[in-house]
C-alpha cells in the first residue's frame, strides 16, 4: 500500500512581495477593516487560553467583537504557557551588542535550518519590539538591572543578549498579563468564558468554519457553538510521545479534528527535543520536567572523558572532563541551538560517557558560575529552577551538578496557514504552537512566547478583520445538516470508545505508542525504523479499538473518556508524523535522518529536493494522505550549511 500520494502544489498568496521590511505594514494597510459598530455584530470563537489564545480573545474583545473562549482547564490561568521558564526574545538591542530586527530575523531563519518562510519570520521579529512594551504596560515583572532598565540574557542560537525574562517564571508572568486582559473583557461582557469545555469537532458550512462541537467535561453535555470565524490556539502535540515536558492534558484533538475537516497539516515530523530536561527515572513515569535553557547561560555541560566513569562529579578533576559543547562548537559553546545540543548529548551517552543510574544523562555544572558570581547572584537568576530540581531529584544543584538529558518539548509542525494565519478552511485561523508558520525545522529558545503573543496581540486581530469584513455570514443553528452531522460524529465516537469494554487501560496504549515514536521518530530516524513504526502504530491502533477499556459513561466527569479520545487522535497523528519523516530524505533541524549526515555527524540538508513545506491533506484513516508542497524561496537569508563552530 502506498503511504502517501502527490497532490497539487500549495502557495501562500496573501504575503505581499517586495522588500521584506515593509511587507507587514503593506499587508495591514491593504487589509479590509471592520468599523466598530459592525464588530458588535460579529462573533469569533477562540479555542485555547494560553498566550496565543488568551491574548487573541482579550484583544478581539477590546476591539468590540463578540468572543466565545473555550479551554479544557479549570481556569485560563492553567494553560500550558504557564510552564515556559526562560524568557521571550525581542530585538530591542538594549545591550547595544549588535542586535536588530534583521539579526533576529536572520537568527530565526538560520536556527530553523532554512525551512521557514522569510515573510512570517521577519514579521515576528518586527512585532517582537512591540510585545515587550505591551507586557511592561500590563505590569509583567521582567527582571531589571541595577539602574532600573529591563535586563536580558543569552539563549541558544544567538550571540546577542535579547531574551527578556522574569527569573524562571517568564511564561507564568506573561500568561498572568494576558489573563488580566482577558478577565477585563469577560467583566465588560465582550468575552464569554467557557472553561472545562473541550472542542471535539469543527463545524464547516458551505466551505467555511462556522463553529465547534464541545463537551462540558463536568456534566458530559455536548453542545454546538457557532460564530463567524473560529480561531484555534490549542498548542502542540508533543504528548504523542507520552513522555514529554508538556502538561498531561496537552493534546492534538482540536487541530486534528480540523485536519479531518479539510485543514492541511504541515511538517508534522518537526519535533523539538529539548536538551535540558531531568532524565527519565523509571518505566512508570508519566511526564518529564524541563529545566530552562537559560541555565546554559551560566551552567557548563560536560561528561567524564573515560567511559563508564561512575565517580562522584566533584571527584573527577578538570583534565578528566569533556566540556563537549565548548570543544565542538567554540563560537557558541553551551548556547548552541536545541537540536544540536540534544544530538550531541545523545551521541556522548551512546558512546558510553553518559552519567547517572541509566547512563542517559550529562552534567550541567554551576560551580564556575558560583565561584565567579557568588551564590546570591546565581540564586537571583535561577533560584526557583534550582529549588524545583532539588524537590524532584533530592540533589542540591548548588553543591552538585544537575543531571540532564534531551526530551520531547515543542512541535514546529501544525496546521498550515497563510500569511494571514488562515488555514486551508476559510474562516479557520490558527495561532501560536498550533500552526507551523514561524520556526521551520527547529525553534530557537525563547521564541515560543514571542510567537504566541505576536499572533494574539498584533497579527491575528489585523488579519481576521480582512476576513470578517465580508460578514456577518448567513445564520447557522444546531438544526443545520452540517451541525447535526458534526454533533452525531462526536456522539458516535464517544459511544464507540465506551462500548469497547476491553482489558487494557488508555494509558497502557498511550505509553506503548510513545515508546514506538521515541524509538523510531525521536532524536534519530531511519528509513527502516520509520517503516517499522508505521506498521506497529497501525497494529496498535487496531488493538486499541478492540481492547481499550473506558470505565464509566459520558454523562458526567470521566477523565478516562477524555484521554481515550485524545489517544485515538494521537494514533492517526503518529502515523502521519512517521510518513512525513519518511518522505523527507534529508536531515534538518529537529528532523535527523541517520542516512543523511555530514562526515562529522551534523545534519545534512538537501535544499535542491526538500526546500519546501510539506502540507498534508486528510483523505481517510485507511487511505494515503495527499502531499502538497509549498516551495520556500530565500531572498534575504541564503541557505548555507548551518555552523555554530
Amino acid at each position: 500500500m502506498d503511504l502517501w500520494q502527490e497532490g497539487d502544489p500549495i502557495a501562500d498568496t496573501t504575503a505581499p512581495d517586495g522588500p521584506v521590511e515593509t511587507r507587514w505594514d503593506r499587508r495591514r494597510f491593504a487589509a479590509r477593516l471592520v468599523n466598530p459598530a459592525n464588530r458588535r455584530k460579529l462573533t469569533v470563537i477562540v479555542v485555547g487560553t494560553g498566550l496565543a489564545g488568551g491574548s487573541a480573545a482579550a484583544t478581539l474583545g477590546e476591539l468590540g467583537y463578540r468572543v466565545k473562549s473555550y479551554c479544557y482547564q479549570d481556569s485560563p490561568r492553567r494553560a500550558h504557557s504557564i510552564a515556559a521558564q526562560g524568557g521571550i526574545n525581542a530585538a530591542k538591542n538594549y545591550r547595544n551588542d549588535g542586535d536588530s530586527v534583521h539579526r533576529l530575523f536572520y537568527d530565526t531563519v538560520k536556527g530553523g535550518d532554512f525551512r521557514s518562510r522569510e515573510s512570517n519570520v521577519h514579521r515576528l521579529a518586527q512585532v517582537s519590539v512591540e510585545i515587550i512594551d505591551q507586557c511592561v504596560a500590563q505590569g509583567v515583572p521582567f527582571a531589571r538591572e541595577y539602574g532600573g532598565l529591563l535586563d536580558t540574557r543569552s539563549f541558544g542560537g544567538a550571540q546577542v543578549q535579547r531574551t527578556f525574562y522574569a527569573r524562571g517564571q517568564t511564561g507564568q508572568q506573561l500568561l498572568l498579563g494576558a489573563y488580566q486582559a482577558l478577565e477585563r473583557q469577560i467583566a465588560a461582557g465582550t468575552v464569554e468564558m467557557n472553561s472545562r469545555h473541550e472542542m471535539l469537532e469543527l463545524v464547516v458550512v458551505d466551505g467555511r468554519a462556522r463553529g465547534i462541537v464541545v463537551r462540558d467535561l463536568v456534566t458530559g453535555e455536548i453542545s454546538t457553538e457557532f460564530a463567524d470565524a473560529v480561531v484555534l490556539a490549542s498548542g502542540g502535540y508533543g504528548n504523542v510521545f507520552y513522555l514529554s515536558t508538556n502538561a498531561k492534558g496537552c493534546n492534538v484533538t482540536a487541530t486534528w479534528r480540523a485536519h479531518r475537516k479539510g485543514a492541511y497539516f504541515a511538517n508534522p515530523c518537526y519535533t523539538q527535543i529539548h536538551p535540558t530536561c531531568i532524565p527519565v527515572s523509571g518505566g512508570y513515569q508519566s511526564k518529564l520536567t524541563l529545566m530552562s535553557e537559560s541555565l546554559r547561560n551560566d551552567g557548563r555541560v560536560w561528561v567524564p572523558k573515560a567511559k563508564g566513569d561512575d565517580r562522584a562529579p566533584r571527584d573527577i578533576p578538570e583534565n578528566e572532563r569533556d566540556y563537549y559543547l565548548e570543544r565542538m562548537y567554540p563560537a557558541f559553546g553551551n548556547l548552541v541551538p536545541r537540536d544540536i545540543a540534544s544530538r550531541a548529548a545523545k551521541n556522548v551517552c551512546d558512546s558510553g560517557h553518559g552519567v547517572g543510574p541509566t547512563g542517559l544523562g550529562v552534567y550541567l555544572d554551576f560551580a564556575d558560575a558560583i565561584g565567579r558570581l557568588g551564590r546570591n547572584a546565581v540564586e537571583a537568576r535561577y533560584g526557583n529552577l534550582f529549588e524545583m530540581y532539588e524537590r524532584i531529584t533530592g540533589e542540591d544543584p548548588y553543591r552538585v551538578p544537575m543531571r540532564i538529558y534531551p526530551a520531547v518539548h515543542y512541535t514546529m509542525g501544525g496546521l498550515w496557514v497563510d500569511y494571514d494565519l488562515q488555514s486551508t478552511v476559510p474562516g479557520l485561523f490558527v495561532i501560536g504552537e498550533a500552526n507551523f508558520s514561524d520556526h521551520g525545522a527547529n525553534r530557537l529558545g525563547a521564541s515560543a512566547l514571542m510567537q504566541g503573543l505576536a499572533d494574539g496581540y498584533f497579527v491575528l486581530p489585523n488579519t481576521i478583520a480582512d476576513y470578517l469584513a465580508a460578514g456577518p455570514f448567513a445564520p447557522v443553528d444546531a438544526n443545520h445538516p452540517e451541525a447535526v452531522a458534526a454533533r452525531a460524529d462526536v456522539e458516535d465516537r464517544l459511544a464507540r470508545l465506551l462500548a469497547v469494554d476491553g482489558d487494557r487501560t488508555v494509558d497502557s496504549f498511550h505509553r506503548e505508542l510513545g515508546q514506538i515514536m521515541w524509538e523510531h521518530c525521536g532524536m534519530e530516524r531511519t528509513d527502516a525504523g520509520l517503516r517499522k513504526a508505521i506498521g506497529e502504530i497501525r497494529a496498535l491502533r487496531e488493538q486499541f479499538w478492540q481492547r481499550v477499556r473506558v470505565p464509566g459513561d459520558g454523562e458526567r466527569l470521566n477523565q478516562a473518556l477524555e484521554k481515550a479520545g485524545r489517544v485515538a487522535d494521537f494514533f492517526e497523528l503518529a502515523e502521519l508524523m512517521c510518513v512525513d519523516a519518511l518522505h523527507r530524505e534529508e536531515s534538518c533541524g529537529g528532523h535527523f535522518r541517520a542516512e543523511h549526515q555530514t562526515p562529522d555527524g551534523e545534519a545534512q540538508r538537501d535544499d535542491e529536493r526538500f526546500a519546501y513545506v510539506a502540507a498534508w491533506e486528510y483523505t481517510g484513516s485507511d487511505r494515503p494522505a495527499v502531499l502538497h508542497r509549498e516551495n520556500l524561496t530565500f531572498e534575504y537569508v541564503h541557505p548555507s550549511q548551518r555552523s555554530y563552530k
